[in-house]
């Protein structure tokens, strides 16, 4: 399927971040003829996107519930995001911003890999480096892209489904016109890159290579993309370089967030620290996470609150029993219409431009690759793979290290447990909430009640956890097809009534492309009619 349409160019960003301690610092955009290996280097600092995707698809996710029509704390962006519909508002979270961002990114990442060429080629260390940071930045980009604004890929439609474009050189006008492609185009063209990338990715050109594409990072990225890509033994191959063959020793260290001076300042300013071996890879981006994540009213009406969090993740009671148990608890904030059950790992800052009048950008960071994701995805692979007493393995390692337990999980207690939970959704008016989901993959699955499908709910469990607050668990709803209802609460905080629910092939899965694009002749995504 080969559809046309024409997209303005963009002009590269200039926002980019220099170092651990100074979060909003401004490296030089060199708009001139980059002719050294230096301004190279430089210029790949743009290849990052400066928006993030995480407020549009945590709220679009199951993490979220609708806290009832007498909460305030709202706006007309967060109440489209909330419901699924195509948004028409503007903000720095927005859709048309991420988009805008990954492609302004694509841009320095292709100008680089352009003024290597003309350069003669990646001759020296340095460059090979340079030209392999461009092409982790472009396939990255490209991977953001098509798994916001297309169907999850699967190896039944995906060669039909409606891609992203995959932009592989500098463009100079206004108006060039693409082809959209596919699913299936852009990830392979994304495997592509990713392989030419690998060989020399290394860590010599950066000051501070946690804000970069580290040599760890890039296996990180590659165990996410083949996971994604249904390539289970590639995911599990660049999952043991990331880890090594003592994973437990790079996780997280939760006892030392536990034991620290328990503000959320601290421990968010710790969780994001680059000195953590758990933080593989940090990003810095416009966005308010920090307020709609945090112990403040912004944003209030749609929450991770008490109810999603009591019978489904984090306070919950699960396999290992009590949520008491675990060493990075959630906070509970409640009151006249403020109900958010939170972790402490998304910062709030402010950028000011200008201090007398108290005007600014609102910024946060938050780490794009971990060892403790990393470790689950291994997991997950190794449950496809059917490998059960590997995957349990890595879910032991995982659990011990966020919990607080002596109990050791084994293929046959983890099914026994989820055997006995019942599943979400089954119920008559879909409401019904608990730790397991049904699962919906395109690709095969035992059937449900089976040692892999139990498992499969195990790791989603802690992936969700894990991930809580970072976007991530969109994700696996979308490669999984889990279904979700949007629940309305009453004054008391439990559902009141059902006002949606978003199926299995439910085209509004693939957020829709921003106006602006769909204006300027790209196909839209389908939508069904009512």
């Amino acid at each position: 399927m080969k559809l046309k349409y024409t997209v303005l160019a963009l002009a590269m960003g200039s926002v980019a971040l220099s170092s651990c301690n100074d979060f909003l610092d401004k490296m030089p955009d060199n708009r001139t003829t980059i002719n050294t290996e230096e301004k190279v280097v430089q210029l790949l600092t743009s290849a990052y996107p400066q928006n993030s995707n995480i407020f549009v698809n945590e709220y679009m996710s199951d993490n979220v519930d609708d806290n009832g029509v007498n909460n305030p704390y709202t706006n007309r962006f967060a109440d489209q995001v909330y419901a699924w519909q195509d948004v028409t508002e503007s903000d720095n979270e927005s859709p048309e911003s991420f988009y805008q961002a990954c492609y302004r990114a694509i841009a320095s990442a292709n100008a680089a890999l352009q003024a290597i060429d003309e350069a003669g080629g990646a001759t020296t260390d340095k460059l090979r480096q340079a030209r392999a940071e461009a092409l982790l930045c472009r396939a990255y980009n490209h991977f953001l892209l098509v798994n916001m604004f297309s169907m999850a890929y699967n190896d039944q439609t995906s060669t039909k489904d409606l891609g992203m474009p995959y932009i592989e050189k500098p463009e100079e006008k206004v108006g060039v016109t693409y082809e959209r492609g596919t699913v299936a185009e852009d990830y392979k063209k994304i495997d592509h890159d990713l392989q030419a990338a690998l060989p020399d990715v290394g860590d010599a050109n950066y000051t501070v290579p946690k804000y970069h594409f580290n040599q760890q990072a890039a296996y990180a990225f590659a165990t996410r993309f083949y996971l994604f890509y249904n390539k289970w033994e590639k995911a599990v191959e660049y999952a043991n370089r990331v880890l090594g063959t003592n994973a437990g020793a790079s996780l997280r260290d939760y006892n030392d967030l536990a034991n620290m001076t328990q503000t959320e300042e601290a421990v968010q300013q710790r969780y994001i620290d680059a000195s953590v071996n758990a933080n593989l890879m940090l990003q810095t981006a416009y966005s308010r996470i920090g307020l709609a994540f945090g112990a403040y009213y912004t944003l209030g009406k749609y929450s991770h609150g008490a109810y999603v969090s009591t019978h489904e993740d984090g306070y919950a009671k699960n396999i290992w029993g009590s949520p008491s148990l675990e060493k990075f608890p959630i906070r509970r904030y409640s009151g006249t219409n403020l109900n958010k059950y939170i972790y402490w790992r998304t910062p709030y800052l402010f950028e000011y431009k200008d201090l007398q009048a108290q005007t600014g950008y609102h910024r946060t960071v938050y780490p794009a690759f971990t060892t403790d994701e990393v470790l689950l995805e291994r997991a997950e692979a190794y449950t496809l793979l059917k490998q059960y007493d590997k995957a349990a393995a890595d879910l032991n390692t995982w659990m011990h290290n966020f919990v607080n337990t002596s109990m050791t999980l084994t293929p046959e207690n983890i099914s026994e447990f989820y055997k006995a939970q019942d599943y979400c959704y089954s119920d008559a008016d879909g409401i019904k909430s608990g730790l397991k989901k049904h699962l919906n993959p395109v690709f095969s699955i035992d059937a449900e009640g089976s040692t892999q499908e139990n498992m499969l709910q195990c790791v989603l469990g802690f992936k969700r956890i894990e991930t809580l607050q970072l976007g991530l668990r969109w994700f696996d709803i979308k490669r999984y097809r889990i279904v979700i209802p949007r629940r309305q609460l009453n004054a008391a905080g439990v559902p009141a009534k059902l006002t949606d629910v978003l199926t299995t092939d439910d085209p509004r899965r693939a957020v829709q492309l921003p106006t602006k694009v769909i204006s300027a002749g790209m196909t839209p995504n389908p939508r069904n009619t009512k």
